[in-house]
């Protein structure tokens, strides 16, 4: 079941005045409520049409965040709501299950996050390589740029990822482009572009919110910082909330939770009013909704697909970790080509296979010992480094006594080990065999030497 706007008004009793409020609020809360307001408004409208439901499940996503989530312990800062990242993720959902299964699929994840929280197992989801991560949002946001650009310039949006990229030549060369949409859908991504640079203004105006107008975290502050079960379980508890209502899925959001900071939050009071003053627009002004340009929505979901792709890490990421770059891109490129959860399949399996390769380093050392050739094995000896181990061993001299010397390995995999003993014995039965081939050979010298002097 799907529940509109007015049923949040009946389900949350958290409207009642700011005194009903269980926590202090300060002056500089009250103010960065407001600019968190501002921020909010546009992108959980944005996200919801992005994803292909109604703009009032975007809303409720936004009022529970800050309503619901805001009150619950773990971050003190970080505002939740409807992200861009989670578009792509929930569209594909929509387009397989249909809306009405939104609120399940929602409500059943926020139940494993409050009982993942609950069992403090946060930890190992922070586990994941940070290339993968880079790749999934970048892909993300290539995604969400190629369905939402054709938007922007009115035209129509082919159905598959392989039309929309095919189709980005005949966009720019016109075809099917409307110029009013082209040109509010631009003047959104310039405003929010250039709107930051002017910083007094920014300070009083978001950046989204002046944009869509003109058309019609946690490290980043000083307090206590975040308790990343007890966020789970807060994250977990609206996303149930917000299931049960059948809206969108919630998130912390770093575009909110960066001007919840730079505005001068100092409490959580700060994101719950933020949801407050969601609710009571949506309440009182119901139909300004509908004055909302789609090409502007456009605007703001291109603009933060592009700010989902991590250009500035590209070059110094290739120039130091070359390895990490080629995960990264590898998850960008099977995302877009495939979903996205084979995208961040793809990423880490191959961020586990690099990781193995790294740590399997292994090398071989000799030193001149009494009569003997010691040659010391040192590193971790896994089958991603036999042959370079075999070819190591296998250039030694032949003629040489050697001893194998193990106690330098930190770890040697079966195979290794299999193999190093068979090396050992055969170098053992080649040189015993050389042995006894040198022994026949005096012992015949000798027995020629012995007939020769014979009268």
């Amino acid at each position: 079941m799907i529940f509109t706007v007015p049923a949040v008004l009946e389900v949350i009793p958290l409207v009642r005045g700011l005194s009903s409020l269980p926590i202090p609020v300060h002056r500089a809360d009250l103010t960065a409520s407001l600019v968190v307001f501002l921020v909010a408004l546009p992108l959980c409208v944005g996200v919801a049409v992005a994803s292909g439901v109604p703009a009032e499940l975007g809303l409720i996503t936004g009022i529970v965040g800050g309503l619901l989530v805001g009150l619950l312990p773990g971050s003190s800062l970080q505002v939740s709501g409807p992200a861009a990242g989670l578009t792509v993720l929930v569209f594909e959902a929509v387009q397989r299950y249909g809306i009405g299964a939104l609120g399940v699929l929602v409500l059943g994840a926020g139940v494993v996050q409050i009982v993942l929280g609950v069992l403090r197992l946060e930890r190992w989801f922070r586990a994941v390589s940070v290339a993968v991560v880079q790749g999934m949002l970048a892909g993300i946001g290539i995604v969400l740029m190629a369905g939402q650009v054709y938007v922007l310039a009115g035209a129509g949006v082919p159905e598959s990822m392989a039309g929309k990229l095919s189709g980005l030549p005949g966009l720019v060369s016109g075809t099917g482009v409307s110029g009013p949409a082209l040109a509010v859908g631009a003047g959104t991504v310039a405003v929010l572009v250039a709107w930051p640079r002017w910083r007094r203004a920014a300070r009083v105006l978001p950046a989204p919110l002046v944009a869509v107008g003109l058309a019609a975290v946690d490290r980043m502050h000083q307090g206590r910082r975040t308790d990343y079960d007890k966020e789970l379980i807060a994250q977990g508890a609206g996303n149930t909330v917000c299931g049960a209502l059948g809206a969108l899925p919630m998130t912390a959001v770093i575009v909110r939770s960066s001007a919840n900071v730079h505005a001068g939050a100092r409490t959580k009071a700060s994101r719950v009013l933020h949801g407050l003053w969601l609710l009571l627009f949506v309440a009182a002004l119901p139909g300004a909704l509908g004055v909302i340009p789609v090409a502007a929505l456009a605007g703001v979901l291109v603009h933060a697909g592009f700010k989902l792709v991590p250009l500035r890490v590209l070059v110094p990421l290739w120039r130091g970790h070359r390895g990490e770059a080629v995960v990264l891109g590898v998850t960008t490129v099977t995302v877009v080509a495939t979903s996205l959860f084979e995208g961040v399949l793809v990423g880490l399996l191959l961020a586990v296979a690099k990781t193995a390769w790294d740590v399997s380093h292994v090398h071989v050392e000799t030193v001149e010992g009494a009569g003997v050739l010691v040659v010391r094995v040192i590193g971790n000896a896994t089958f991603l480094r036999l042959p370079k181990l075999l070819d190591a061993l296998d250039a030694l001299p032949a003629d040489r006594k050697v001893e194998l010397e193990l106690s330098g390995l930190r770890h040697t995999d079966h195979a290794c080990a299999a193999e190093l003993e068979g090396w050992a014995a055969q170098r053992e039965a080649r040189q015993a065999e050389g042995r006894a081939r040198a022994g026949r050979g005096e012992e015949d010298g000798q027995r020629e030497g012995a007939l020769s002097s014979a009268p």
